[in-house]
């Protein structure tokens, strides 16, 4: 039996893709990076500094979730005044030497300065390290009271990797081994945990994304926690969200997941889905959540790519199956190539090759694998909505597709994977 998910994030008419979504006012945007944000990537930094009030804006800086916060801090704290703004420095950070935590998020003196930031940022770490220093046992501290505060005022929140993670209302805590998502290993408290909610609640963010395979983890956490949209941040990669507005800055993209039209089979043990909606977001694109519309780079609109068209011409002749579905930017690869093409769908396969070449039930993680067998199929195909934008402006072939169809299938695989021929 195959039913609609019930996405308890969203408002109850969303029930089809086309149906506008009721998102609250969001009064200061929300700059999720991808992470490995290069220190000389004018358009986000730059565009950061813009958003907080331009040249002279006053930004604070915590590198919370840093290793070396001092090191981190100082870092971009540099950065930023290289762009124009005034940095401070939060000494908020657990691995920050002789740091009193309660002292510093209590703390009235910078409570009293947090009133005339403009804007903060967040930088890459261990998102847990965030929300434990910024919300202790679940409860929010002066601290982030001052930062709802400054959000609220019309304030930018910014944040790359581990800080891009926390904007969300939930996020992922730990969970590196995405497959290991994928098969079941999904717990409250361990791979997922309360984030800060800076997006708001119809929107689930995750970093690193195409580089990663995050998709794999994505899907099933979206699922658990009731979200109709999921935004996948590619490195070096920003996105903007003001609202229900999303601008995508940097060197690449961002994977958008729609739900709203998925179902899941009941019964079964294993995840599976159907009908997810996958949006790659370019470089330049705007999505509007409300409308659930999506307007290319200026530079892409000649270069309109339309399958049902009558005058339509595939410049690809035929879609390769992708062995490795969750490798570095495949499932976005495997998007453009069907857009592109006559064809109507591209199968992948997301399986642990280690298990079942060394017979041994290991994850990626170095955890123990249940079930290594356990594999799946990953189905793009076009639906009666599915369009595309290309231009060869910026150096090659770079798309933005819109509304390519995903059904998720577990499937058993033979271990070994494959044996030598004998000679």
């Amino acid at each position: 039996m195959s039913v609609p998910l019930s996405l308890g994030a969203v408002a109850p008419t969303a029930t089809s893709a086309s149906s506008p979504l009721q998102v609250a006012t969001q009064p200061g945007p929300v700059l999720a990076i991808g992470g490995a944000l290069r220190l000389d990537h004018a358009t986000v930094w730059n565009r950061l500094v813009q958003e907080a009030g331009g040249p002279g804006a006053r930004i604070a800086v915590f590198a919370t979730a840093s290793e070396n916060p001092q090191r981190t801090g100082e870092r971009i704290v540099n950065t930023l005044k290289r762009y124009g703004a005034q940095a401070e420095f939060i000494p908020l950070a657990p691995k920050l030497r002789g740091v009193d935590l309660a002292a510093v998020r209590d703390d009235p003196a910078l409570l009293q300065r947090m009133e005339g930031m403009q804007g903060v940022f967040f930088s890459g770490g261990a998102q847990e390290l965030i929300t434990a220093s910024l919300q202790p046992g679940g409860q929010p501290s002066p601290l982030l009271q001052a930062l709802r505060a400054l959000q609220a005022r019309g304030g930018l929140v910014a944040g790359t990797s581990a800080g891009a993670a926390v904007m969300s209302e939930w996020m992922f805590r730990d969970a590196q081994d995405v497959l290991a998502v994928l098969k079941g290993r999904l717990r409250d408290g361990h791979e997922l945990d309360r984030g800060l909610g800076f997006a708001g609640s119809h929107l689930f963010i995750d970093q690193h994304f195409l580089k990663r395979g995050r998709i794999a983890r994505l899907l099933p956490a979206m699922y658990a926690k009731g979200y109709r949209f999921g935004l996948g941040v590619e490195e070096d990669s920003a996105a903007l969200i003001r609202g229900g507005e999303i601008e995508i800055l940097g060197a690449r993209g961002a994977l958008l997941v729609d739900l709203s039209a998925a179902s899941h089979a009941l019964g079964r043990p294993h995840f599976n889905l159907r009908g997810a909606a996958l949006t790659y977001l370019d470089r330049g694109d705007r999505h509007d959540l409300h409308t659930n519309t999506t307007t290319p780079h200026p530079d892409k609109l000649a270069g309109r790519i339309d399958p049902r068209a009558a005058d339509f011409k595939p410049s690809v002749t035929r879609v390769p199956f992708f062995p490795d579905i969750l490798g570095d930017n495949a499932i976005v690869h495997a998007m453009a190539l069907l857009l592109d093409s006559p064809e109507q769908e591209a199968k992948g396969l997301a399986f642990n090759g280690r298990a079942l070449l060394e017979r041994k039930a290991v994850s990626d993680d170095g955890g123990h694998d249940p079930d290594p067998t356990l594999g799946f199929e990953f189905r793009l195909y076009k639906g009666p909505d599915t369009l595309g934008h290309n231009t060869g402006a910026w150096g090659g072939d770079d798309y933005s597709v819109q509304r390519v169809y995903l059904d998720v299938t577990p499937v058993r695989l033979q271990s070994p994977l494959y044996r030598h021929l004998k000679t």
